[in-house]
């Protein structure tokens, strides 16, 4: 849910969206696959795009029921390579939220590459401006150990490092703490 929810807009209107549901007792597979787009849709609201967030939704719970029976322990014992290639085929998953979900909700050890991580690593000269998501992606995966806590505790303190400090318009270099 998060990870589509987010696309676009920050995490305090995804909270918002999601307490919708939970309010609703509507955040489960089983009352997403059911519920109406357009219900969906009013419910999310608070995320933005809604109408099209909702129609990712729906076509991701449907990619579940399709393809996993909507079952989430079958889908989180898929081979990683296999699932990342079938998120990517439904509609409104990219790479980025295709990640999130391997990573944060399927607990395998995959990279996400955000908008900061890409902005920190150019900016300390670790990946030329404009270079692929897979390029950036290979850097740790090559890099790091492959491990689940590690890549998401790593990734939490790009995000954390990007908010603060490596700001997109106002960079607060001088108390940047990567600053050799």
């Amino acid at each position: 849910m998060g990870a589509i929810l987010t696309q676009n807009t920050n995490w305090a209107n995804v909270e918002k969206a999601i307490n919708n549901l939970k309010k609703n007792k509507l955040l489960s597979e089983y009352a997403l696959y059911r519920l109406s787009h357009r219900r969906l849709a009013s419910l999310i609201r608070p995320a933005g795009y809604y109408n099209i967030k909702a129609k990712r939704l729906k076509e991701f719970i449907a990619f579940l029921f399709k393809d996993y029976q909507g079952n989430l322990k079958k889908i989180s014992q898929a081979d990683t390579l296999v699932l990342r290639r079938q998120l990517l085929s439904v509609n409104g998953i990219g790479p980025e939220t295709a990640d999130s979900i391997l990573l944060y909700s399927l607990n395998k050890p995959v990279f996400v590459i955000d908008a900061y991580t890409r902005r920190i690593l150019s900016r300390h000269s670790l990946l030329k401006e404009g270079s692929s998501y897979e390029e950036a992606q290979d850097l740790f995966m090559q890099n790091l150990e492959n491990d689940v806590k590690l890549f998401n505790e790593y990734h939490a303190l790009l995000v954390k490092l990007g908010k603060e400090f490596c700001l997109k318009n106002k960079p607060k270099c001088e108390m940047c703490p990567l600053r050799i």
